[in-house]
């Protein structure tokens, strides 16, 4: 994201995991790992969105880890329809946990998948994260588990890839609030800046 990003390999089930760590200016008040979009489509931890989340968390003091899923970038391994990323995601995060430190997570689109079912998983062991941060979750073509009701969560109002109507069907049983975007797509063109605000106000209340 900068010249101070740092680079480097963790272990995972699929071999290293390539991950990209950015420090907030003063001590960290806590550690948010971010899960990126589609790897078949085009998705890595250098999606713009992603690293817009993670300019949201190192504003909120958070050390923003972005990584990439098996078989994208350095990372090892190959596509495994969703179950094995999770697996990387949880990686990441066990390679993260400090116990001085919250540990969030956060997700974009297929990311947001990942990052609600990983957390789901903490949860039923017993460590469950601080906080689930969701932009445009995957609503409409992964089974996205119910989330804890402090969850954030912003989608675009016009968003093409996974409709609005979908993600709203999804929180309504768990009387969920959403943050709408008027006239926004899926990949916040020209709304970037808007997308971090929202994150970083939504995260501080």
């Amino acid at each position: 994201m900068n010249r101070e990003t740092r680079r480097l390999l963790v272990d995972g089930p699929a071999g290293a995991i390539e991950c990209a760590i950015d420090e907030p200016a003063d001590a960290a008040r806590g550690v948010v790992v971010i899960c990126h979009p589609h790897p078949q489509f085009g998705g890595t931890m250098d999606n713009k969105v992603v690293q817009t989340l993670a300019r949201a968390f190192l504003q909120r003091g958070y050390r923003a880890v972005r990584f990439n899923f098996r078989g994208i970038g350095a990372s090892a391994g190959s596509w495994d329809e969703g179950r094995g990323e999770v697996d990387d995601a949880l990686a990441v995060l066990a390679a993260q946990r400090d116990a001085a430190l919250p540990l969030a997570l956060a997700g974009f689109s297929f990311g947001g998948y990942v990052a609600a079912t990983a957390a789901q998983r903490l949860a039923a062991a017993g460590t469950p994260v601080e906080r689930l941060a969701l932009v445009a979750p995957a609503t409409s073509r992964f089974q996205v588990p119910a989330v804890p009701a402090d969850t954030v969560v912003v989608h675009g109002e016009a968003d093409d890839v996974v409709p609005l109507t979908a993600t709203l069907d999804w929180a309504r049983p768990q009387a969920l609030p959403v943050i709408v975007l008027p006239g926004v797509g899926h990949f916040f063109h020209g709304q970037l800046t808007l997308l971090k605000n929202q994150v970083v106000q939504a995260w501080h209340r």
